[in-house]
């Protein structure tokens, strides 16, 4: 009973804690006093292959004791995968509140350092051009993690929370999704700095944001008219996005931001819009169009910059409408775009969230009669989606119900990680209903709390991603930048992700510094020279009058 009520005070702790490190802190007194600490330090368990990682483990070790280089390189190259010997299990993250099996980490870990050591390592026994050649095809065969946002009207600010977290550890994925209300806080990340996010977290702009949000949405859905004018909205998005296109919000941030539409006319297919498939097109017109709810806006044409800089219509026989009735989470264009294989979900549809398991473990019954009665409402809502073509205008509210029903019937609502809101069930009428300033500023805050049991496993399960993504940009624009004549570009490396212009920047400082080095290793001092009205700005950048200092090249790498 005293444990109990332990536990109990430990739990309540957790559910209130407004940090991660205080939620950190009693989820791992929680685990200590229930008995999941030692569980996570015990080896055994029929959940994965045990025997095979520590066997892994010890061969890696052993390796890099014995100055085996080769013999690392060649066992990395076996199982440079997220999921050996089932170690990506769900299960085996949800079993204990903080973290998975020690051995697990400790298996990561190691090899998190061999792939450090290795593009360390000066030795004759290793080339240049070999650690290339893995370090690009390893990145290609373990692949890359995407954040997915889903539709979900006003529950949208419920994404900001989780981000919040996963910025705040380090943790936000580069690739991101976003349909509907998640394509309003993807276009957000996608067009602002981490230190221009931060406004968006102060309390009073918050405020501000959600009163007018609240306004919009209360007209919306109870104003006397269906066809409402979306001015207010547009404004909404103008404050939060700024005029960006696709490939100029990538040049800025880094980020890869995918917006889905969904076609308004028969015959056409939703589309991702990105800066690979769209560069040209402006962030604003995309997110626009995803929260076009057929019935409640009306559908949206894109814009585009050409290339004279005006803005024009892009696809102008064409309109479209909200994302998430066709692609709400896009995870199939994702791995094909950008090879990603592992998905972090922000879930706030309010019919999908009572259907997802927060354990990820379904019985075959209730897994059966689920995939039959998903197949019979398909059918239903697809005679419905052709019937709505014609009398969207009149069925507003309706419609914007059908419409998310049609999008849990017809689409896959689950990722290796699921960040859900604590509530199984939201009143579909407070949903469309004017919601408080306390009532968001709630969401934000639930966003925050739900996703701190994830925050372990999301370290643990990208650990590896993110450090060969680093290498690969030391590598790259870095301190790990070979000279050219020592290699080629492999063609794995086609599947990079192109400069952004802080890259560039990293890579004019490299070869600068590197020229510097060869000049004073030469004896050749730089001698001033006089200067000249006649002399190009292309000589200038060649030739800068003062050499850059060494740390500095090192900072910007």
């Amino acid at each position: 009973m005293r444990n109990a009520r332990k536990l109990k005070n430990l739990q309540k702790r957790m559910d209130n804690a407004t940090s991660y490190e205080e939620w950190a802190e009693a989820a791992q007194g929680h685990d200590e006093l229930s008995g999941e600490k030692r569980w996570r330090q015990v080896d055994h368990t029929r959940q994965y292959d045990y025997a095979q990682i520590r066997l892994r483990l010890d061969k890696l070790r052993s390796l890099r004791a014995r100055h085996d280089y080769q013999g690392l390189l060649f066992t990395l190259n076996e199982g440079i995968h997220g999921n050996m010997g089932g170690m990506g299990r769900h299960s085996l993250y949800s079993h204990a509140k903080f973290g998975t099996k020690v051995l697990i980490e400790q298996y990561i870990d190691e090899v998190d350092d061999s792939l450090r050591f290795l593009a360390e390592l000066e030795t004759d026994e290793i080339s240049v051009q070999e650690k290339l050649d893995f370090f690009y095809r390893a990145n290609i065969c373990f692949g890359r993690s995407a954040l997915m946002l889903s539709g979900g009207g006003v529950l949208g600010f419920y994404h900001l929370g989780v981000v919040k977290t996963l910025l705040e550890q380090e943790l936000l994925p580069r690739v991101i999704s976003g349909s509907s209300a998640g394509s309003l806080v993807a276009g957000t990340l996608g067009t602002h700095t981490d230190k221009e996010l931060d406004r968006f977290y102060d309390p009073a702009n918050v405020l501000t944001e959600a009163e007018r949000e609240a306004s919009v949405f209360t007209r919306m859905f109870f104003g006397a008219n269906a066809q409402i004018d979306v001015g207010d909205l547009e404004k909404l998005i103008a404050r939060m996005i700024p005029d960006l296109t696709f490939q100029e919000a990538y040049e800025k941030t880094g980020r890869q931001i995918s917006i889905s539409v969904a076609p308004a006319e028969l015959h056409q297919r939703s589309r991702l819009l990105n800066a690979i498939t769209s560069p040209n097109v402006y962030v604003r017109s995309a997110v626009m169009a995803s929260c076009a709810v057929p019935g409640v806006f009306p559908p949206v044409m894109l814009m585009a910059k050409n290339q004279h800089g005006e803005r024009q219509p892009y696809l102008p026989t064409r309109k479209w409408v909200d994302g998430s009735i066709a692609d709400d989470l896009p995870a199939k264009r994702l791995q094909r775009l950008y090879s990603c294989n592992h998905y972090i979900v922000s879930m706030v549809n309010p019919i999908a969230i009572p259907f997802l398991e927060n354990d990820g473990n379904r019985g075959a019954l209730k897994g059966a009669l689920g995939t039959l009665g998903v197949g019979m409402g398909r059918e239903l809502l697809n005679f419905y989606r052709g019937m709505v073509q014609n009398r969207s205008e009149t069925w507003p509210r309706f419609n914007m119900l059908m419409s998310s029903v049609h999008a849990l019937m017809d689409q896959e609502y689950s990722g290796d990680i699921n960040i859900v809101p604590k509530f199984r069930w939201y009143n579909p009428a407070k949903l469309l209903s004017h919601l408080s300033e306390k009532d968001l500023i709630a969401l934000m805050e639930g966003g925050e709390r739900s996703a701190y049991p994830a925050v372990e496993a999301i370290r643990t399960c990208t650990k590896i991603s993110r450090t060969m993504e680093e290498i690969l940009n030391r590598f790259e624009q870095g301190d790990l930048r070979p000279d050219e004549s020592e290699y080629h570009r492999p063609r794995s490396s086609r599947r990079r992700p192109p400069p952004t212009r802080a890259d560039r920047q990293a890579l004019r400082e490299h070869r600068l510094h590197s020229g510097n080095v060869e000049r004073a290793a030469s004896g050749k001092a730089a001698t001033p020279r006089k200067k000249s009205t006649t002399r190009s700005k292309s000589t200038v950048r060649r030739k800068p009058k003062a050499p850059a200092k060494p740390e500095d090249a090192r900072k910007v790498a």
